[in-house]
This record gives C-alpha cells, sequence and structure tokens, in this order.
C-alpha cells in the first residue's frame, strides 16, 4: 500500500517531463482572441519569411512610461514575439532613449534630427498632471539598413484610449511595411508627368521621398509628343504608375492619346486635379478678393470614359481647415486663425484599406465630383462632409467672407466625392474616334486596371520652410497636421501592391483600458479586494484545513 503513493508520485513527474519534452520540440501558439490579433495576414507571414539573416527591431518603449502606454509596449513586444515565432532571425531590444538623463537634451535633438518626433503626454494621476516625454517609435535593422516605425497614431479630436486603439490596429501593418521595404529586390517605377504646367518638384519632395522606399521614381515631359510620341509612349510603358499633380495648361489630345494608350495597356494613374484656378495666395496679394475661373484641361472626355466628372465649382464646408491671418503693423501684428470654409477638413468613412484609420485629410479649393453610371467599378474614398454645399464659378472669393456668419440651412448639399478609385477592364478613350496622331500597338480594350482621381491638386503639395519643404499634411501656419500623406501613400500602395499588404489595415483590434477617473475613485476598494481579501481567505482556509485535520486524526 505504501508503494503505491510513492509510484504515483513517479508517474506523475515523468508525465510532465514528457509534456515538456514534446512541447519543446512541438511548439505552437492558439489564438483564442475574438478579434483575432495575434494571428497574421497572409502577406505579413510571406514578408517575415523572405530574411535568411537577422534582422533586430528596437523598440524606443522601455523605462517609465504612462500606463497608457504600456498598453502599447505589451501589444508591440506580443506582435514582435510573433514574427519571432514565425522567423527566428527577427530579434528585438527594448531601449529607453532618455535612460541617462545628464544627456537629455542632446539625445531629444538626435532623435529629432533623425525623423523621430516625440509625444508630450500630459498625465494626470491622483489629481495631479505632470508632461511626459515620449518616443514611441521601433527601429528595423537589417544588414546596413535601417527602417522607422512610428508606433503611435494621432487622429484629431481622439481620446487617449482611442490613440491607443488605432495605434494597435496599425501595428501588423507598420511593421510589415518595414519589413517590406527592407527586402524589396526589385522596385516598381512611378513617372512623375511634366509638361503642363504640373506642381514643382519642390512641393513634391516629401511625398516622393517617402514613396522612394517602395519604388523607383522618373519624370516623362509630354512636351516630346509634337517630335516623337511613340518614343515618349516606349518611355512611358517602362514605368509601372502615373502621377499627375495639379496641371495648369490643358493637354493637346496628341498627349492625351499617349496616356491613354499607357492606362489602357495596363498603367496604374494617379490624377490630382483643379478644376478652378484660384490661390489664397493669390486672395492675399489681391487685397484680400480674387477671382476663381473654370479650368480649362480637355481631360473632360478622358474622364467621363471613366465614369467620373469634376465639376468646376467649389465645396463650400462647415468642417473646415484654419488659415492665419495677420492683424496689425510691424511689432504689433498678430497672427489669428480663422475658419476657412474652402478649405475642408474631410474625414474617412473607413470604407476600404486605402482610407482605413487614417488622420483627417485636409483639401484646400476642392472641386466636387460625380460618379456617372457604367462599366466600371468606382469606389468613393472621401467625401465633404454633410454640411457642404457647392459654390458656382466664375466668382469672387475674398476674405470678407469671414465678416459674415455662415447660412447653415444652405449647407445642404453634402457628401460630395472627392476622391474616387475606378477599377474594371480599361477601354480606350478614342475607341471608334478618329485618333489624333499614329502610334504603334495600339490597344482598344485593356486588361483589368486601376486609377484614381483627385479633385484637388494641392492635396499632395507640402510647404516649404527656409526653401526646405516640411512634411506633407503639415501646416506650418496653425502647427496642426493632417493625413494627407498617408492617404496618398494608401493610394500608390493600393494601386501597385501585388501581395495585398496593404489590407491588414482592415484589421481591427480592441484593446480595453482602465478607466483613470474610476480608479482613483475606487482605488481603495480595489485594494482591499486584491490585498486583503486574499490574505483572509488564506487564513480561513488554514483554519478550516486545520480544524480538519484536528478531527480527522485528532492532533
Amino acid at each position: 500500500m505504501k508503494g503505491k503513493p510513492f509510484s504515483r508520485y513517479v508517474l506523475a513527474l515523468a508525465a510532465i517531463v514528457l509534456v515538456n519534452l514534446i512541447a519543446g520540440y512541438l511548439y505552437t501558439r492558439f489564438d483564442l482572441t475574438e478579434d483575432q490579433r495575434y494571428t497574421l495576414g497572409e502577406p505579413t507571414r510571406e514578408t517575415i519569411q523572405r530574411f535568411e539573416t537577422p534582422v533586430i527591431v528596437d523598440v524606443l518603449l522601455d523605462g517609465d512610461i504612462p500606463p497608457e502606454f504600456s498598453k502599447l509596449k505589451t501589444e508591440t513586444i506580443t506582435l514582435l514575439e510573433t514574427f519571432g515565432s514565425q522567423n527566428p532571425n527577427i530579434k528585438f531590444n527594448l531601449v529607453n532613449p532618455l535612460e541617462d538623463e545628464t544627456q537629455t537634451q542632446q539625445t531629444i535633438a538626435d532623435l529629432q534630427r533623425i525623423g523621430l518626433t516625440p509625444a508630450n503626454i500630459t498625465v494626470e494621476e491622483n489629481g495631479k498632471v505632470s508632461q511626459e516625454l515620449i518616443f514611441p517609435w521601433a527601429m528595423v535593422n537589417h544588414q546596413n539598413q535601417t527602417v522607422k516605425v512610428p508606433l503611435l497614431k494621432n487622429k484629431l479630436g481622439s481620446s487617449m484610449e482611442d490613440r491607443i486603439n488605432n495605434s494597435v490596429q496599425q501595428l501588423e501593418y507598420a511593421f510589415a511595411d518595414a519589413f517590406t521595404k527592407l527586402s524589396i529586390t526589385e522596385k516598381k517605377r512611378v513617372a512623375v508627368i511634366k509638361g503642363n504646367g504640373e506642381m514643382d518638384d519642390r512641393y513634391l519632395a516629401d511625398y516622393l521621398t517617402t514613396i522612394r522606399g517602395y519604388y523607383n521614381i522618373g519624370a516623362i515631359t509630354m512636351d516630346s509628343v509634337a517630335s516623337n510620341p511613340q518614343n515618349l509612349l516606349d518611355q512611358l510603358r517602362n514605368f509601372d504608375l502615373a502621377l499627375i499633380a495639379k496641371p495648369t495648361e490643358a493637354f493637346t489630345d496628341e498627349e492625351k492619346y499617349v496616356l491613354d494608350q499607357f492606362v489602357v495597356n495596363g498603367g496604374k494613374s494617379i490624377w490630382l486635379i483643379d478644376q478652378v484656378a484660384i490661390e489664397l495666395d493669390s486672395i492675399f496679394s489681391g487685397n484680400g478678393t480674387a477671382l476663381a475661373l473654370p479650368r480649362e484641361l480637355n481631360l473632360k472626355d478622358f474622364f467621363f470614359k471613366y465614369g467620373v466628372r469634376i465639376n468646376p465649382v467649389l465645396v463650400n464646408d462647415m468642417y473646415f481647415t484654419q488659415i492665419v491671418l495677420a492683424s496689425g503693423d510691424g511689432n504689433d501684428s498678430q497672427y489669428n486663425p480663422v475658419p476657412w470654409y474652402y478649405n475642408p477638413m474631410v474625414f474617412s468613412q473607413n470604407s476600404h484599406p486605402i482610407n482605413t484609420n487614417i488622420e483627417a485629410v485636409r483639401y484646400q479649393f476642392t472641386n466636387a465630383m460625380e460618379v456617372l453610371e457604367n462599366d466600371y467599378q468606382h469606389t468613393v474614398l472621401l467625401r465633404s462632409s454633410p454640411l457642404s454645399k457647392v459654390d458656382a464659378t466664375p466668382r469672387q472669393v475674398g476674405f470678407d467672407l469671414l465678416n459674415n456668419p455662415p447660412d447653415r440651412e444652405s449647407y445642404n448639399n453634402g457628401g460630395q466625392p472627392l476622391a474616387v478609385l475606378v477599377e474594371g477592364n480599361f477601354v480606350s478613350v478614342f475607341k471608334n474616334r478618329v485618333k489624333p496622331l499614329e502610334l504603334r500597338n495600339v490597344t482598344e480594350e485593356g486588361p483589368e486596371n486601376k486609377m484614381i482621381v483627385i479633385s484637388d491638386g494641392d492635396l499632395i503639395k507640402n510647404q516649404l520652410r527656409n526653401g526646405l519643404p516640411l512634411e506633407l499634411g503639415y501646416d506650418k501656419w496653425t502647427n496642426s497636421s493632417y493625413g494627407n500623406k498617408e492617404f496618398l501613400v494608401n493610394c500608390i500602395n493600393y494601386l501597385l501592391d501585388d501581395t495585398g499588404l496593404i489590407n491588414i489595415r482592415n484589421k481591427r483590434v480592441s484593446i480595453p483600458l482602465l478607466d483613470v477617473e474610476k480608479v482613483a475613485q475606487q482605488s481603495g476598494k480595489w485594494q482591499i479586494i486584491n490585498i486583503v481579501i486574499p490574505v483572509l481567505i488564506t487564513l480561513l482556509l488554514g483554519i478550516v484545513f486545520g480544524l480538519y485535520r484536528k478531527r480527522k486524526f485528532g492532533l
């Protein structure tokens, strides 16, 4: 009898050892979360499997950080561990960039110099308010390359809980995007179209610099269509996408035909079009007023073929972004932000991978679009707010409208399309028409293709400071940031992304956060529940067990 308990203990110990040995060789992970937050998308798995040499990720979230960022830190670590389980070459380190307090200012300056902007967080705990500087970034290092990964995603007007949720939802995409940049061996090619008064390169600088991590970029000038159109088309066909940013001069039929053949033969395209000629600088230089006139670009039939019409009207929106006006003279000048109804602030409806979880986008003197019924699939990516209307042109536009409160009742023509994705088997605009010139290998009905039409050329324009480009979407006058760059990067990624990586943006993760006010109000109760009650239960169980032994064994 005495030998049986001992043999049972030996068998139990042997079973435990056997289970651990098996687990060591047959390691696996189970994602039992409702939102499948720990299950990687197929494009992510394909991307991380490409690395056959070490990839080191430095996460700058170590040290004493606010509780909200502890959640972000935990989710980041869990995701990186998941990456490591798929590919052991992916490893990570936790780094506290401000650990050396004697070098804090120098470290902050060095980090900002390489583009790592800090987050200034207001922390309120037990009625005390303090400011903390956090660098919510990661650095992905592979061989001699480094890619920066922003871990915190801002959104205008959102609470800290929303910001953390948005950030966690984008973590997989952010890291997969970085891994993609590091693993690209053959880049696709983007042509920046010139020759019709398009936007100067210095205003495209930040966007082109950003997408250079994915694509090779070159310029194609349409002027040569007059001398050698076939050569121009052959050059254009070497590119995968054409970017047409705010042309101000009309396209000839010959130029349009070359672009038509590029598109029909499978070339992707992004069109940023201003159908009305008006600039804020013209209003400033014109003593506070300027004339807005329709702009003729000779593209109406081109867009009409694909079911899009850009109307020569201005969208007037009560969801606006601000401009800054100066008052006073000399040293007494004051700069005041004022509402500008012709600069809509456009919030995404999260209806497509391109516009999911992006910051509000800033438009400037945008035009309303119409989506026409035809054989193509149309997706409206961005719309004006429900409280918007359209103002016909020609019209005088000036700062005098700031002195007249808007009539809210007149803003009853909202939801105007401002960016449209067109997909389908593209048919030539010149099918069954007289061709403006002779080209070889002409195609009238092409393969499946995509294009994006945006009714504002300034959407892609970055501001300058001392002649140097600022980040696209940043307004130096109001110190506000908008989602223009993220939206446009998503556009080009969607048009050219063969792996479907951008679909990871649709992933939804819900992270429950503590209610700070409730924690402060009920801290005493929960301390008793978590500390005192477990001790009392332990003592009670000890007393009960002692009484049981005394009764059974007479001890």
